[in-house]
């Protein structure tokens, strides 16, 4: 596996190696001692799964738990997504600050969003399945949502027309009133 580094030095985006030929390919997804060797540099536990499936111009999140705080590693099977994570961390130097990346089922990419970002995607193809390990397990009283077009985050969405939403992530909390982590 390949690690790049993005602006946010604890976000890393992880390119699997891909053996393929004309019957079609094999990737290691997940590996635990790589993972903590080259990603997280100590010992990582995943306790959940997630699997969603969404059409074009769905944008999920920005979500965040102030319990149960989730590190997650997430990649798409199917279609593309664009992939962020805000930093929401008091006291990091890279505070307020976020990282996109293109996921998809072509590039195979998976992003590691440490515990105490913010974590949303958009659905950039006609539908898109995206997976994810979560390090802690899903809290609905603790979650909260990132207003998504917040201007002191300024997020450069690849998008022309506004986004559906679910009515929790329609109504989210600008950047200066959520609870920080």
């Amino acid at each position: 596996m390949k690690i790049i580094e993005t602006k946010i030095p604890d976000v890393k985006i992880i390119e699997p190696a891909v053996f393929g030929d004309e019957r079609g390919f094999f990737m290691e997804t997940w590996n635990q001692k790589s993972f903590e060797e080259k990603v997280t540099g100590k010992p990582t536990l995943f306790v959940q799964d997630n699997h969603s499936k969404s059409k074009k111009g769905i944008l999920r999140g920005i979500h965040y738990q102030t319990e149960n705080i989730q590190g997650k590693l997430v990649r798409v099977i199917s279609g593309e997504v664009f992939d962020v994570a805000v930093d929401i961390r008091k006291g990091s130097s890279t505070f307020g600050q976020w990282v996109g990346e293109y996921l998809s089922a072509e590039n195979k990419k998976q992003m590691w969003v440490p515990a105490g970002f913010a974590h949303g995607f958009l659905v950039t193809s006609d539908e898109a399945e995206f997976v994810y390990k979560c390090t802690d397990y899903y809290n609905p009283n603790s979650e909260h949502a990132l207003l998504w077009n917040d201007n002191s985050i300024n997020i450069n969405w690849p998008i022309e027309l506004d986004p559906i939403l679910s009515d929790k992530d329609a109504n989210g909390r600008k950047f200066s009133e959520i609870a920080y982590l």
